[in-house]
């Protein structure tokens, strides 16, 4: 049966966008002030460099499915992709074109739906520590760094040495590779892209920081409360990711989670689950989106 839409006068949309704007703003902002004066944050920057989304487009709201937004605000998204105007008792509203979108962005689509489902069903793995940071910053004095201007916390001699000390068994694809050369062989498993689908797990603080990338791709198709629900999980996992690397971030503010030690091991654990718990709840609620697509198409 044709899910019946939610229609959303200006009075109780607008309040929503602006609460939303405001929200990403607070991220987006001082991001953009640094690139105008040429300056770099090890930590802030990366949800903005290394994904393909930019501010200007976070800024964005959308209520995602079944909603109709009405009044002379709505008239802007005439112009916005994969929105399409429909009649209401008090004229001429926009809602999420699920149809086109669903037309344009098939495979994405699939793949997502792939993604999220097969890693909610495996179980987390919480004895990788953050080694793939590690792992990047392998042989530095013979490859150089990836963050150039943060200094190794040990040296590039001791951090050698604790990634030929570890066991390494990173799953993401994503992390692995950017290994230095010399690391990769260090890996147990050997990830590809192909492989993804099959070793992707919800202990991973990379696959739960791509949860902003599903997001995003599937939007607007997904409201921006749970895309900001993401990408705020992100930032806070790229927090830690940093603190428990080989990089100093004493200038930045931030304490070292030192993983080369039993301490600095049960903190990095404590922390991956408490994100992991959060991850399963906004994976459950993606893949709920990417599931419904293709239901509203054949309504």
């Amino acid at each position: 049966m044709p899910v019946t839409a939610t229609i959303l006068e200006a009075s109780q949309w607008t309040p929503l966008a602006n609460h939303h704007e405001a929200r990403a703003r607070a991220f987006g902002e001082p991001f953009v002030d640094r690139r105008m004066k040429g300056k770099k944050h090890p930590i802030e920057d990366f949800l903005f460099t290394y994904y393909t989304q930019k501010p200007g487009q976070l800024y964005r709201w959308h209520p995602g499915m079944n909603v109709v937004l009405s009044g002379e605000q709505a008239q802007q998204r005439a112009d916005w992709k994969f929105y399409r105007p429909v009649q209401t008792a008090s004229g001429t509203g926009y809602e999420f074109d699920a149809q086109a979108f669903v037309q344009a962005r098939a495979r994405a689509i699939d793949f997502a739906r792939v993604i999220l489902a097969g890693t909610s069903q495996r179980a987390g793995n919480f004895a990788c520590f953050g080694l793939h940071e590690w792992a990047m910053a392998y042989k530095s004095e013979v490859n150089g760094i990836r963050h150039e201007y943060l200094p190794l916390r040990l040296g590039a001699a001791a951090t050698d040495e604790v990634v030929e000390t570890e066991k390494i068994r990173c799953t993401h694809f994503d992390a692995f590779r950017f290994y230095t050369p010399q690391a990769v062989g260090l890996n147990e498993l050997q990830p590809t892209r192909e492989t993804q689908r099959d070793l992707e797990q919800p202990g991973c603080l990379h696959a739960n920081m791509d949860l902003y990338k599903w997001a995003y791709k599937l939007s607007p198709a997904v409201p921006s409360d749970l895309v900001m629900d993401c990408f705020e999980l992100a930032w806070d996992i790229r927090t830690m990711d940093m603190q428990a690397s080989p990089y100093d971030l004493g200038d930045w503010g931030h304490e070292p989670i030192r993983i080369e030690t039993p301490s600095g091991k049960a903190e990095y654990v404590r922390l991956q689950k408490q994100f992991a718990d959060r991850a399963d709840v906004l994976r459950l609620r993606l893949l709920e989106v990417a599931n419904n697509l293709p239901l509203i198409v054949q309504d």
